[in-house]
């Protein structure tokens, strides 16, 4: 096989990305970094203004992006969040499953309805995206990438009143591998990545002491940071520049695969 040059490895002009739950955040950051590599990017986002300003505020730089309102767990915006990929870009190539919730509540406080709500979004909505955007990689006949953000707790848990979060990504991540050996076939390689403490938004609002649920959250966030090796909290770019890896050819045998960003939190 010939060796690709270095400077293409890292050139994805041409390829569709979803980012889903892509406005802010981890989301963002690998949006950036897809759009950067020449991807035609549709951030799929709860919120329609958040969406919007993101695509707008990338798109001023140059960058082939858009965005749509869409609720991962919803099977007919699903439906349409693909159906309007292909009309706006021309197919789908890299879906990265990035959408996910997590409040935090004691297992003794949690209501069936907060339960059922986490597995419908980090889990179920994975699910409908995966189904719909690799049918159509499949219909392409030109293979794809999929990329799914798990999490360190899909591993070993981090704190407190994650159990329900923590069973969404325990359950994403054999997903992810059982999904891995079902598209080889179809030369669609399925990879995750496992974030460890990423400064979003969220977690600022958090680290300000906003109540959130039955736990300290604050307090629990001050214990994780200083189990962290590296002695910080990760940035949405050191996901982003996960990201593309995986949905470039410097990942070209991998499937099945975790990627453990964390800052080595787990060695803990």
């Amino acid at each position: 096989m010939d060796q690709i040059p270095v400077n293409n490895l890292l050139n994805l002009s041409g390829k569709t990305a979803i980012v889903t739950g892509g406005a802010m955040g981890i989301g963002l950051g690998i949006v950036a970094r897809l759009a950067e590599a020449g991807v035609s990017v549709m951030i799929a986002d709860l919120s329609a203004e958040d969406g919007e300003k993101a695509a707008a505020d990338l798109f001023a730089k140059g960058w082939k992006v858009k965005s749509t309102k869409t609720d991962v767990s919803n099977e007919t915006e699903v439906k349409n969040l693909i159906e309007q990929t292909v009309s706006a870009f021309g197919g789908v190539d890299i879906l990265v499953n990035n959408a996910g919730i997590y409040p935090n509540v004691l297992v003794a406080q949690m209501t069936f309805d907060q339960f059922d709500k986490i597995l419908a979004v980090n889990l179920e909505g994975v699910f409908l995206m995966m189904k719909y955007s690799t049918e159509q990689m499949i219909k392409q006949g030109r293979g794809g990438k999929v990329i799914n953000i798990t999490s360190v707790d899909a591993l070993h848990p981090s704190m407190m009143g994650l159990a329900a979060y923590d069973a969404s990504k325990h359950g994403l991540w054999g997903f992810t591998k059982n999904a891995a050996i079902e598209l080889a076939q179809h030369k669609i390689w399925v990879n995750a990545i496992a974030p460890g403490g990423i400064m979003t938004p969220g977690i600022a609002k958090l680290q300000e002491g906003a109540p959130k649920g039955e736990v300290d959250m604050k307090a629990m966030l001050e214990i994780f940071l200083k189990r962290i090796p590296m002695h910080r909290f990760g940035e949405p770019d050191d996901i982003g520049k996960a990201a593309l890896f995986l949905a470039s050819d410097m990942s070209s045998y991998m499937t099945g695969a975790q990627i453990v960003v964390d800052g080595g939190v787990l060695l803990s």
